[in-house]
């Protein structure tokens, strides 16, 4: 049994399967990453990318195959039972990064855990305003999050994404609404989470400069990895 936090097998998306709309959007898809790596997912639009995100980060179910998280097959897990693996194990990094702005900065980076177990612990506030640091925003925890650039919204999205020490990263399209040089600092981060950490970071992308920084790369085209 392999090791990898996150470890595809055959895996296939097909809607509306068995009817006259059925549509197969992704096809025998396999590959594993394993712990502190930090890989790139390219592909043109309707190659199945966003299809294939929403199944690794267990907010859609494959038609064919399996895929495990760090150890666990999930394609037959329950509702109840997948959002647990999902809380405990992925952060998730969004386009748009679905802050809420009536919320201040520390309680949007803090709002997975709340929704987890209400009040959070002492270490947990520490921890919340150390990846505020890390982010460059320290001092803002404050600040009402709809005063916020796009870039700083960004940033603070990645502090909430790892707020639960996730074991597997997944952000799409991270930097796809900022400027180049927000998007590289933004990228960095990602990085130095990456390194500080050792959670598997996948990154989807369509900016060639930051795909090429990743040691790794996934392309997806029609539906298959080349």
């Amino acid at each position: 049994m392999s090791d990898a936090t996150l470890r595809l097998q055959q895996l296939g998306k097909t809607f509306e399967p068995g009817t006259p709309r059925a549509a197969t959007v992704l096809q025998d898809i396999s590959f594993e990453l394993n712990s502190g790596e930090l890989c790139a997912l390219t592909g043109p639009s309707g190659s199945g990318k966003s299809t294939l995100l929403n199944l690794m980060g267990l907010l859609d179910t494959p038609s064919e195959g399996e895929l495990h998280i760090c150890g666990q097959a999930t394609r037959h897990l329950d509702d109840a039972a997948r959002t647990a693996l999902r809380a405990h194990y992925i952060g998730f990094v969004f386009q748009f990064h679905h802050l809420i702005g009536a919320f201040n900065v520390l309680d949007n980076v803090l709002m997975p855990l709340m929704l987890q177990q209400g009040k959070p612990s002492r270490p947990q506030l520490e921890f919340a305003r150390y990846l505020l640091d890390a982010v460059g925003l320290a001092g803002m925890e404050s600040r009402s999050a709809k005063t916020l650039s796009g870039g700083q919204q960004q940033r603070v999205a990645i502090a909430r994404a790892m707020i639960n020490k996730p074991a597997l990263l997944l952000a799409d399209e991270p930097t796809g609404n900022l400027d180049t040089q927000t998007a590289e600092d933004v990228f960095a981060l990602f990085e130095q989470f990456n390194r500080d950490t050792g959670c598997v970071t996948l990154i989807v992308t369509h900016d060639p400069r930051l795909s090429a920084r990743c040691p790794r790369r996934l392309d997806l085209l029609d539906g298959r990895l080349l």
